[in-house]
């Protein structure tokens, strides 16, 4: 095999690497060196803005398998037969610290899948989590600026934390899951993931059914204690990373297993609670997870930055039979995801490898902008409507349409018969063990007796009080003991 040649970034051959062109041999550099100055300057520009949330991330490619038949619900082509296979690439995440962040930490962890099917990319962004902090976008800025480094002291603070959490009642429900066992998974492969928010399924007759997705993993559910977690961290920060690139370079492919609740939109707006509201989850009882099929993770990136670092995940990125709902969390990261994604790759990051959809063909109007490598042809146009056969709309809604009626403006919303903050956090608690709660016991304590003040210490007891006496009471006399101490 011949040599390859190194050349520079215009594809002109390197006579030297090791070596910088100087005057003289122990003379000063020059700046005529142009392979210096360009090696130089490439180095400096190699990092991106990372992620606001959701920066420290591992990824691999695989397919979706269809194994049931949901044609009634939906008529998304790639959900339109059983045995039928799409390309996936997921990404999973930490969610509050850098890129540079440990993955063996108590934080809700980010399940980001996308599909890309015969109609476009569809990207499903969900958490490990069924339940998430808040119910309204307006809040998430000040959420995570409580739960990320403070600005004057650099580091998290318990204080921010749970001050935060003290004046946000609808967060207890989510904590009881963070606080609890599966709230640092073992690893990526042996956690759950769920949608979180509330979709839209719409089949071939137009019925609109609202759904939830629920990814169980194969590899059963397993979780770190505190100490297991502090253990591995300082063994390989890198642990979850380290896991998911070994086990799929030895052939052992991850699995997990689709199922959907479905609820047919008429049922939404007399449930008992919100069905929109992403704090709460719908009981199983009501409506029961159905199978759709399995997610299977079989190929590592080649570059992790080229294809984890960049991989660029949008909730509206949706393909016809499929479409949003009313919750309000899920509206605003509509807007939010894709922003963000703008702000950190530029407007033509969906013409990089990762992100381009494989078997459908992208022809619209957009032409310009940094990065842009779709031109199209001299005699295509770039606006519309035109008279030279250019791309025009289909007239077919992606969803069905959702009735509005009402004034603008800002509103709070709409009380069902059940919709409080804490009756969820305190059925979850009553489902746990007696070795749960005493570690979800010792969990929450831990961080909330770090806590300064004592109203906002007395508010998050009020929380877990009004989830279950039994809960307040342990929480409140464990805080106090270590306070004591």
């Amino acid at each position: 095999m011949s040599q390859r040649v190194l050349t520079t970034e215009s594809g002109a051959p390197v006579a030297d690497n090791q070596n910088s062109a100087t005057a003289g041999a122990g003379g000063p550099v020059l700046i005529q060196d142009q392979h210096l100055l360009e090696k130089l300057a490439r180095f400096n520009r190699e990092r991106i803005p990372e992620r606001v949330v959701h920066a420290r991330g591992s990824g691999a490619y695989g397919y979706f398998e269809v194994t049931d038949d949901v044609t009634g619900f939906t008529h998304a082509d790639f959900l339109s037969e059983v045995g039928r296979r799409t390309e996936t690439f997921i990404r999973f995440s930490t969610v509050a610290d850098s890129l540079g962040g440990a993955d063996a930490v108590r934080d809700p962890r980010g399940f980001a899948l996308k599909f890309y099917t015969d109609q476009g990319n569809y990207d499903l962004v969900g958490n490990n989590t069924p339940v998430f902090f808040i119910k309204d976008p307006i809040k998430f800025p000040d959420f995570i600026h409580s739960q990320k480094r403070d600005p004057f002291t650099g580091r998290q603070e318990p204080d921010n934390v749970w001050d935060f959490w003290a004046n946000s009642p609808e967060s207890t429900h989510q904590i009881t899951w963070l606080m609890g066992d599966r709230g640092i998974p073992a690893s990526y492969r042996h956690m759950n993931g769920f949608g979180s928010h509330t979709y839209q399924w719409t089949n071939a007759e137009g019925e609109a059914f609202f759904v939830k997705y629920h990814f169980k993993t194969n590899q059963g559910v397993r979780s770190l204690s505190a100490e297991q977690a502090a253990e591995q961290v300082g063994k390989d920060a890198n642990s979850h990373q380290t896991d998911l690139l070994q086990a799929i370079e030895r052939g052992v492919n991850p699995s997990w297993t689709l199922h959907v609740q479905v609820m047919p939109a008429a049922e939404a707006a007399d449930y008992r609670f919100n069905p929109f509201d992403v704090t709460k989850v719908w009981p199983h009882a009501d409506y029961p997870l159905q199978r759709v099929g399995r997610l299977v993770l079989d190929r590592n990136p080649d570059n992790v930055f080229a294809e984890v670092e960049q991989a660029a995940f949008s909730p509206n990125n949706f393909v016809p039979g499929i479409g949003p709902s009313p919750d309000k969390m899920l509206q605003g990261r509509l807007f939010a995801y894709a922003d963000a994604q703008r702000y950190r790759l530029g407007i033509n990051h969906t013409q990089l490898p990762v992100n381009a959809p494989r078997t459908a063909t992208v022809d619209n109007y957009g032409r310009d902008g940094l990065h842009a490598t779709r031109y199209g042809s001299r005699q295509d146009k770039n606006y519309e409507p035109n008279s030279y056969a250019g791309p025009a709309q289909t007239g077919a809604a992606l969803a069905s349409p959702l009735a509005v009626h009402g004034w603008t403006g800002t509103h709070e919303a709409p009380l069902h018969t059940k919709d409080d903050d804490f009756f969820q956090a305190g059925e979850l608690y009553r489902l746990m063990s007696a070795d749960e709660k005493d570690r979800l016991i010792a969990n929450i304590s831990g961080g909330l007796s770090q806590v300064t003040r004592d109203d906002v210490i007395e508010k998050n007891l009020a929380h877990f009080h009004a989830a279950d006496a039994d809960y307040g009471k342990r929480v409140e006399e464990a805080v106090r003991a270590l306070r004591e101490d």
